[in-house]
This record gives C-alpha cells, structure tokens and sequence, in this order.
C-alpha cells in the first residue's frame, strides 16, 4: 500500500502490553475461565508465521510485555519458536499457563529461548480441591513440579488464585503455599462474573460473611509476608462500593489479540453486542488499536452517561466495567452497578443475596465442543 493511501491513524498513546491468547485447547475445565463460551477449535488457530508477525508489529506499536496464554498455551508446539521471536523483538514474556503439558527439558528450552516470567494458575492449596476444581487428576502435583523447575532456572514466579465458593476458606492459606513454592509475587482475584463464571454464577459466589473473612485473611498476610511476597489482592465486585478501574481504561493501555487473530479491549469484550472487531489477519495491529471503531467505543468520557459523566472518579475507575454493566443492565454505557453510586446498585445486593451460598454446589465445567477439540494436549517434548 502505497503512503497516499495509507489510513490516518488517530493519535493515541501506544499500548504497553498485550494479552497473546495462543490457543483455546486447556487440559482444565475451570468453571470461571475468562475465554468465551463459544470457543473456536484449534483448526482456526493462526500459524506460527502468523503470530510472529503480530509480535513484530506489536513491538514497533510501542508493547513491552506480552502475556502468552490461551488456553493453555503450552498446547502449541511453537511455543518455543513464539518465545524466541518475542525475545528476539524485544518483548518481555509472561507465560501463563496451568503448568499442565510442560516438561522439564521443554520448559528448560523455553528459558533458553529468552522466556522471562512465568504465571502458573493453582486451583487451590489442597490438591482434592485442586483436581476438582481444575478437572484434571494429577494437575496439583504437577503444578509443584512446574514451580520448582521455574525457581531453579531463577525465573520470578507469580501464583494465581481465583477465588470463589469451594476455596475462599483457604484464600490465606493460598498465600502461604505461593510463599512455600517460592513465587515472589501472587494473585488473589476473586471471580470476576463475565463469560464462564457469569455462567456458573450461582455455583461460585460466597456470602458476605465468607468474602469478609477471606479478605481479612489475605491481609494479614500481606504485613505477615512483607519482603518475602507482593500479594495482589482484586477484591470480591458484588461485595465492593465501588468498581475496579477494568483494564485501567478502556483502549487505554493493553489489547487482546484471540487464537483466530481477533483483537480485542479486553478478553470479554465479545459479551458486548453490536462492537466491531477487526483482525489481525486483515489489517495492521497500529491501524487496529488507533481506529478500531470497537476500541474506540469506550475511549475518553465522551460515551460516559450520568453519574460517571460528572463523577470525579471518572478518571480513576473509568466508568467500571464495560461487560459487566453490559452482563447486569444490557447497556454497557451504564454506570458499572457495582458502584453505589449507580441507580442500579441494589440489583447487586439481590443478586448476591440469591445467588451466594456456603453450600458448593456442581458447576458446569468450561469444554471447547468436541467437534471443535480435535487437538488434544499432549506433553510439550
């Protein structure tokens, strides 16, 4: 394409990371994952070739860190081929990953490759939860495994936990096994209620009084653990007066890029009817991220309606977030009910009052269709 008829992009801030979604296949079913309900099977995954250029590009935009996930995304065979381009660009990388589908030689040649951070997600600190949770026998121990391999290699390690009714009992005693396994830093995330997890809703959220515990807990740790551990702690939405600053904006700092090479806001983005989604198989990632009309729905405060419009935290929590006003209202230029501030706010309370329990009950566990999950994952050799 010739520069006359290059598109003008609009002048907006580069992105400091991206979010790699390298594959939906995951050898776990947890029942809050962040992927879409209908997801695609590995037959429409983009190739090898495909990815490097978007991390090539994606280093030229302005990205500096780049979270490789999925899925898990130890299914692909590239993996080290993707790290050693991410390097080779300039890209710092975070694999995040069930630990499940690693070997140690093979994540031996991902350090060697240039890998720099590794998030390994842990179901809970007990291995029956664990494997219950996860779906899978065995992925407890193997987690142990992968963190020992990563504090050898001298590579941070960050845990994360996701929080919900059948673990919250534990949400301190996770902190002390991230601390056992030598990871310096930890999530403790408390469901987010979208996708999945919107999904299984009443299967997952706690009561106040479980939430209020939980929270006190982690705290504890946090001047406990002080120096030895940086606990990240997101705390539980429908129990909150205000909302998380989601994405820390909307367009304002990170993008989504998904297996098929759609590239997204955020991972939920696709809730939200009526977006328009361009792909990286079709255009550049800078004319995507500057002109996207999906990236530009909710940039800035213009879309903003009463009371975030004329809020002075507008610029501090952005609106809250746009999927869940979209999930609980139908109209994600709502004001995020979780906020008191919101007309709707009570609607939170209802439905936490309905839906929180201290029994745990069965979910339905996240399955990629079986027509679509021809790929299984094997150990990465």
């Amino acid at each position: 394409m010739s520069d006359a008829r290059k598109p003008e992009l609009k002048k907006i801030p580069a992105p400091s990371g991206m979010l790699a979604e390298l594959t939906y296949r995951c050898p776990l079913a947890c029942p809050y994952c962040s992927n879409p309900l209908n997801m695609t099977g590995p037959e429409t995954e983009m190739s090898t070739d495909e990815w490097r250029d978007i991390f090539s590009q994606a280093a030229a935009l302005g990205v500096l860190h780049v979270h490789l996930s999925g899925g898990e995304p130890a299914s692909r065979r590239d993996l080290r081929e993707l790290v050693a381009h991410c390097a080779q660009a300039g890209l710092y990388t975070n694999l995040i990953t069930s630990g499940v589908g690693l070997t140690k030689q093979g994540f031996a040649d991902l350090v060697a490759a240039g890998l720099d951070h590794v998030q390994l997600s842990i179901q809970d600190s007990e291995e029956a939860g664990a494997d219950w949770v996860g779906g899978y026998k065995g992925g407890y121990a193997k987690k142990h495994e992968v963190a020992a391999w990563v504090v050898e290699e001298g590579l941070p390690l960050t845990v994360n936990a996701v929080i919900h009714r059948a673990n919250i009992a534990r949400a301190g005693a996770m902190v002390d096994l991230a601390v056992k396994l030598g990871a310096r830093r930890i999530e403790i995330a408390h469901t987010q209620y979208y996708g999945w997890a919107l999904h299984n809703r009443a299967h997952l959220m706690p009561t106040r009084e479980q939430s209020e515990i939980a929270y006190a807990e982690v705290e504890e740790r946090r001047l406990r653990y002080k120096g030895v551990i940086v606990i990240d702690h997101v705390a539980p939405d429908y129990h909150a007066h205000f909302p998380k600053p989601c994405m820390n904006g909307w367009g304002r700092m990170t993008l989504n890029v998904s297996p098929i090479g759609k590239v997204l806001p955020c991972h939920a983005a696709e809730t939200i009817p009526g977006l328009e989604f361009w792909n990286a198989r079709e255009k550049p990632l800078a004319e995507i991220w500057a002109n996207s009309p999906a990236f530009n729905a909710f940039r800035g405060d213009e879309w903003m309606q009463e009371p975030c419009s004329s809020c002075e935290r507008k610029n501090i929590d952005f609106g809250g977030c746009r999927c869940q006003a979209m999930a609980l209202l139908g109209d994600a230029k709502a004001c995020d009910p979780i906020c008191e501030k919101s007309p709707h706010h009570a609607l939170i309370a209802e439905i936490a009052a309905r839906d929180s329990s201290e029994h745990v009950a069965n979910f339905t566990p996240r399955r990629i269709p079986k027509s679509k999950a021809r790929a299984t994952v094997k150990e990465q050799a």
